[in-house]
């Protein structure tokens, strides 16, 4: 803290590290809906092109993971961007659509262990949880495979559960809205008191 901010007032000082705060959140809020706006678009683009192929899966998609089944790599409450691919190898964290009857229509993020050939001679693929002791029951088809990890935001999901809830969105946007109000406000007095002093020839 440099010689001007060690000579402000308490009231300054909060000011000032209110200022810088609320600049900071407001610049990362407007680099992450810069980036959803880009992934948005490019979704756009690629459902208005290939949404009508059989078997389309979207380029990118996004998930907050709730199983502790990929700890240390992936933890509860991180959220995961997945991309699109056509090929996949063994070492790939990827997302699955799961057959398995205990777990009918979940998708599931794990790492491909190895491949088989089944049944009908089509190459399948062995994946397992990094902190699971065994494979996962089923192997799995590449059509069921919407995409390989390329992103971990870590614990992004307790936002996302956070403002989920009323109380998360009025903590998150109506405080700071009417914090900012009330700032303004209060500003305007002080202005509007200078200037009436300045108008008695008071300094």
């Amino acid at each position: 803290m440099n010689d001007d901010k060690k000579e402000m007032g308490l009231f300054e000082k909060i000011k000032w590290w209110a200022n810088f705060i609320t600049t900071i959140v407001m610049n990362s809020i407007i680099v992450v809906l810069g980036l959803v706006a880009i992934l948005f678009f490019l979704y756009f683009i690629d459902v208005s092109q290939n949404s009508k192929k059989e078997g389309w899966k979207p380029l990118y998609n996004a998930y907050v993971i709730v199983s502790p089944s990929m700890v240390p790599t992936i933890k509860v409450m991180d959220a995961i961007l997945i991309k699109r691919a056509d090929e996949f190898k063994i070492g790939d964290v990827c997302t699955y659509f799961s057959k398995d009857p205990r777990w009918p229509g979940i998708m599931i993020t794990h790492r491909i262990i190895g491949t088989d050939i089944n049944e009908n001679g089509e190459k399948v693929y062995i994946f397992k949880g990094d902190a699971n002791y065994s494979s996962d029951t089923l192997t799995v088809s590449k059509d069921q495979i919407y995409g390989k990890v390329i992103m971990k935001i870590p614990k992004i999901g307790y936002v996302q559960y956070f403002l989920s809830n009323a109380y998360g969105w009025i903590i998150a946007i109506v405080v700071p809205c009417v914090g900012i109000i009330t700032y303004d406000i209060f500003k305007l007095y002080k202005t509007s008191k200078l200037k009436r002093k300045l108008k008695r020839g008071v300094k």
